[in-house]
């Protein structure tokens, strides 16, 4: 992919409240699918995510957000992605797309400036604990040099650790990790607790407060999250 495309795509994705978030060339390990109908191996993929809620925004003033159909932002995302995927000639695959599900925090981990979190949720180097994957783009190309391989992200030498102490349910630990009952019974327990208009543990963490969910954005997901 020469200069000129890398920008174009750049800003096909931005325009859509996208972003890439990093890449990799994969090996067998890496259990990344061949491109498309044409089975070509993939030697290129680029990891495709949001941060903030530019796109929870967009995706409020669309048709899917309002026809009252099972999981409108997912079917929103595969929308605008699979005519990106299309201009481009990559093959598209989604963390929702599923059995067998795509191992997308892997692939996040390879492709580096991420690091597992208390919250249960990777956080990444500039976005902290709001990034999200969207989408893996697959290519029988090989380009990119990928200098973030293997680079870790925040949260080893995070000092203090306020994830842990923010969350009024108790649900995250060093040692245990992130309780989901847990959490889950506090919400139900609670339905005025402020954790329905965003998690605070997730608030809490010093990295990407800029990108933070708004109210709006997280009790969508935290509506979700409590079924």
């Amino acid at each position: 992919m020469d200069l000129a495309r890398a920008t174009r795509l750049s800003k096909a994705l931005a325009r859509a409240r996208f972003i890439a978030l990093g890449g990799f060339h994969p090996e067998p390990e890496d259990r990344v699918p061949p491109c498309g109908s044409t089975l070509r191996p993939t030697r290129t993929l680029l990891l495709i995510g949001s941060a903030g809620s530019a796109l929870f925004d967009a995706f409020s003033a669309s048709p899917e957000a309002s026809d009252g159909k099972p999981d409108p932002l997912d079917r929103y995302t595969a929308r605008l992605l699979r005519d990106i995927a299309d201009e481009f000639g990559f093959t598209p695959v989604f963390p929702f797309d599923g059995p067998p599900w795509h191992p997308f925090q892997a692939w996040a981990m390879r492709a580096g400036s991420f690091s597992p979190s208390p919250v249960g949720v990777l956080c990444h180097a500039t976005f902290g604990p709001w990034a999200a994957f969207r989408a893996a783009f697959l290519s029988p190309e090989r380009f990119g040099t990928f200098e973030a391989n293997g680079a870790p992200g925040p949260c080893p030498s995070c000092e203090g650790k306020p994830c842990i102490a923010a969350c009024p349910a108790d649900a995250l630990s060093l040692e245990a990790g992130y309780d989901v009952p847990r959490c889950r019974e506090h919400l139900k327990a609670n339905r005025d607790a402020t954790c329905h208009t965003g998690c605070l543990a997730r608030r809490a963490c010093p990295i990407g407060r800029e990108f933070a969910q708004t109210e709006r954005h997280a009790g969508f997901h935290m509506k979700a999250f409590c079924g």
